[in-house]
């Protein structure tokens, strides 16, 4: 009874609140941002309600239909998604190569054998510095002074092992 007098109360202003609401919110699932789209939806949803309630309770009822829809909406999203059905623009279709000159942060067995100079003391972690690239560095268990030469004599993942180069010292 009180759903049929929503739906025939429903006129043609709070329709255009709710039409809008709804574009507005699709709208912010296909375009990134700050979520101006969605806020704006959600107002024009609650705009919606205002003018089509008479009542606290018809509100509330008017609510809870509209989250069950928006609920609806965002679980067939949610399935589409998991299946891999979505579209090509929200799909990044590029990806980085080591053939590119990309080295992954992961990917530290470029600096094996490298040669490079210690920025702060080694006792047996600190900073050493191999062509301007500055990673942090651990000895092989021996004190290495500042402005020491090293080489890398072993990565093991983002860990690099140094050893000093026995010629000069600064």
């Amino acid at each position: 009874m009180v759903l049929e007098q929503l739906v025939d109360g429903l006129g043609l202003l709070s329709a255009v609140f709710f039409g809008l609401g709804l574009i507005l919110m699709v709208i912010e699932i296909y375009v990134p941002g700050f979520g101006v789209w969605g806020i704006a939806g959600i107002t024009c949803f609650i705009v919606g309600i205002i003018v089509t309630a008479d009542t606290l309770i018809e509100a509330l009822i008017l609510m809870m239909i509209l989250l069950a829809i928006i609920g609806i909406i965002f679980t067939i999203l949610l399935h589409s998604i998991s299946k891999g059905k979505l579209p090509k623009n929200m799909v990044l279709s590029t990806s980085v190569k080591k053939e590119d000159c990309y080295i992954g942060t992961s990917d530290m067995k470029y600096f094996l054998n490298r040669q490079g100079r210690t920025l702060t003391k080694l006792r047996p972690v600190g900073t050493v510095d191999f062509d301007g690239v500055k990673l942090d560095a651990v000895s092989e268990g021996e004190f290495i002074s500042k402005g020491t030469m090293v080489e890398v004599i072993k990565v093991d993942g983002r860990r690099i092992i140094v050893r000093k180069i026995q010629e000069k010292q600064i």
